[in-house]
């Protein structure tokens, strides 16, 4: 174990679990480590790295902003803060937008909006899904309904109750006219990349008409072209009161939002919520320079096309394997491989052939790759993926 990893054992909280890589740049959808060896990265940075690793234009924006001023405070207007904002707003069913530093601290935002909202109409209670992830907060994570995440910090934020995912009825049952929101994510990310029904959202829209609560949709995983759409919501049929967003939105750089409807957009008052650092000048430029690349002509429809290679690809594969992947699912770059039992297995092997996958629900090789990726790099990994699941079942076979 190098020097470094030592210290970070000694220096850092302890909460992380570490790839044994040792980065020294990162070039497109590639990391290099301190070697020179290149390893593909087909998650890039939790979904962070959209255009991947060092994208020219995204630095240039970076720099030229930080010559000019790093940070203000609230007391003074941001120009690249406003333009992201007027951006965001253009593009999407929002009228306005509230920035934040993170996407857990978009979701307390939501969860603020949603109290004050139900105050004066005597509604005290959030609905969220069971198998749900949005955030690590206390506000966030009484939300997160998986017992993995919640048991060691309870007693959690009172009157939050969960129903089932993609199940109506069972949503239907849980409301009343105490209900002042309900928090969804259109793709169960953390939980295994499970994919919400449409029925559902349609059912949703109704309840939200009958019992007057807010649909606060968690797009911080989702949103910004991840699903082939500049937000997933955009695949429904759904109006939300409020989408949350953030991970990739600063190019690498930490910043969150609130998109805030018209039921939302003004709730807050001056001096009821804020940030000292959001909405950081550094971060907004990078954001609008993120915007330009997805917003691009053609962009989106490339991300859909990529996806069916990988899909397509991926399933016959699994056709070939079907005791190894028991289920390819996705929708744009968001892409779940259920392999069950072999997952953590199958990430060992990759890393040794210089592939990065990322883990999740312990049995799904989750794939959130840069949105720019190529077709040579996923045809690179593609060839690696066959080759691993093929070397598992031949040895599966020896047994």
């Amino acid at each position: 174990m190098s020097e470094l990893y030592l210290k970070d054992e000694d220096y850092i909280a302890n909460t992380y679990t570490r790839v044994h890589l040792e980065p020294k740049y990162g070039e497109g959808s590639y990391l290099i480590d301190i070697n020179n060896e290149r390893y593909l990265d087909m998650y890039s940075g939790i979904s962070v790295s959209l255009a991947g690793h060092s994208e020219k234009s995204i630095i240039e924006a970076i720099i030229e902003q930080s010559n000019k001023y790093i940070h203000l405070s609230n007391n003074f207007i941001c120009r690249p803060a406003v333009e992201l904002a007027e951006i965001l707003v253009k593009n999407t069913f929002a009228q306005k937008v509230f920035f934040t530093n993170s996407g857990t601290e978009a979701n307390e935002t939501a969860i603020k909006i949603a109290r004050k909202y139900g105050k004066s109409r005597g509604k005290t209670k959030i609905l969220s899904a069971y198998n749900s992830f949005h955030g690590r907060t206390m506000g966030s994570l009484s939300l997160t309904a998986q017992e993995k995440y919640q048991e060691s910090f309870k007693p959690l934020l009172e009157n939050v109750e969960y129903f089932e995912f993609n199940n109506a009825d069972d949503l239907e049952e849980k409301l009343s006219d105490e209900v002042s929101a309900v928090f969804i994510e259109l793709v169960q990310g953390e939980g295994g990349v499970v994919l919400a029904d449409k029925p559902f959202f349609e059912k949703l829209s109704i309840l939200s008409e009958k019992y007057d609560f807010l649909i606060v949709i968690d797009e911080i995983q989702t949103g910004l072209g991840r699903t082939g759409k500049f937000l997933a919501c955009e695949h429904f049929d759904i109006k939300p009161d409020i989408v949350t967003v953030a991970k990739g939105l600063g190019g690498g750089l930490p910043i969150g939002a609130a998109l805030l409807g018209n039921k939302c957009k003004d709730i807050l008052s001056k001096g009821e919520h804020g940030s000292t650092f959001a909405p950081n000048p550094v971060a907004s430029a990078a954001g609008l320079a993120v915007l330009k690349i997805i917003l691009k002509d053609s962009f989106l429809n490339d991300i859909n096309r990529k996806s069916e290679y990988i899909i397509s690809n991926l399933r016959k594969i699994k056709n070939s394997h079907p005791d190894i992947i028991n289920d390819v699912r996705g929708i744009g770059l968001m892409i779940g491989i259920d392999v069950g039992e072999f997952a953590q297995l199958i990430k060992e092997k990759a890393f040794k052939n210089k592939l990065l996958l990322n883990t999740t629900a312990n049995k799904i090789i989750r794939l959130l790759p840069a949105l720019n990726i190529s077709y040579e790099e996923i045809d690179r990994f593609i060839e690696i993926f066959s080759h691993i699941i093929f070397e598992i079942n031949f040895d599966l076979l020896k047994l």
